[in-house]
């Protein structure tokens, strides 16, 4: 049974206003949990059924809390609306500032407000091996449980920080990629050399102004129907298939 202050605790967790305070958020579900479990992320207290407990019992055995409760009790405490595994209190890591070590992909986000567009381009870079995304400040935070949810256990193995877009981006030597509407496309593009940053803009205004002259090649998906855009986190996809096809080609 999950005790009051717990239940209190982790529905706190859905506002970013406590996950700030607390220094936590949550993770749900069986996969995501059991990829978190054979992380070295810390976890501050598992709950979870009966059934999930004696099914991995090896994989719990160093958690200092365990706290055994129904389906019921995880749905009413999280934010699934079923949820017959487990639900994790997680603490946040220390949050590091950017460093490029060496040449590689770099996704930078530039205020990407949906939770389930953000999880999804965590997702999206962890499946091309894209290690790191800058954020814009006003992106929503990684920590939100839809973010979580979107991301898959992707969030334990790809690095987010949260600055100022443009001075990251003033100070790099590697070329800076930007997806407009009107650029070059992403098929006819050639490489002098792989790796680089790619930027990709709020869902609805695109990149901001203050970041276009830091642009050093505008990229476009040409479009061969009517639709007027495509959505932000499969627009990331379509992109980073092409520039890492290119860079292994």
């Amino acid at each position: 049974m999950i005790s009051q202050k717990w239940s209190k605790l982790i529905r706190g967790l859905h506002q970013k206003k406590q996950r700030k305070i607390e220094q936590c958020f949550i993770v749900e579900g069986e996969k995501a949990v059991l990829e978190l479990l054979a992380s070295n992320w810390q976890i501050t207290a598992l709950f979870a059924t009966e059934r999930f407990l004696q099914q991995h019992a090896s994989a719990v055995t160093e958690l200092t809390l365990v706290q055994s409760c129904s389906a019921d009790e995880l749905a009413k405490v999280g934010t699934f609306s079923s949820n017959d595994a487990a639900l994790a209190v997680v603490a946040m890591p220390e949050a590091q500032a950017f460093s490029l070590a060496e040449p590689a992909w770099i996704l930078v986000l530039d205020q990407i407000n949906d939770p389930g567009n953000l999880g999804s381009i965590i997702r999206i870079a962890d499946w091309y091996g894209i290690k790191h995304i800058v954020c814009s400040t006003d992106t929503a935070d990684m920590y939100n449980p839809k973010v979580i949810a979107a991301a898959k256990g992707s969030f334990l193995r790809v690095n987010l920080y949260y600055q100022d877009l443009a001075p990251v981006l003033a100070q790099q030597l590697q070329p800076v990629y930007g997806a407009y509407l009107g650029g070059e496309s992403v098929h006819s593009l050639t490489l002098k050399q792989p790796g680089g940053f790619i930027v990709m803009g709020n869902e609805a205004n695109g990149i901001s102004a203050e970041l276009s002259p830091l642009i050093t090649k505008k990229i476009t998906i040409p479009a061969y129907g009517a639709a007027e855009s495509l959505n932000v986190g499969i627009a990331t996809a379509i992109i980073c298939d092409n520039l890492c096809r290119l860079s292994v080609g």
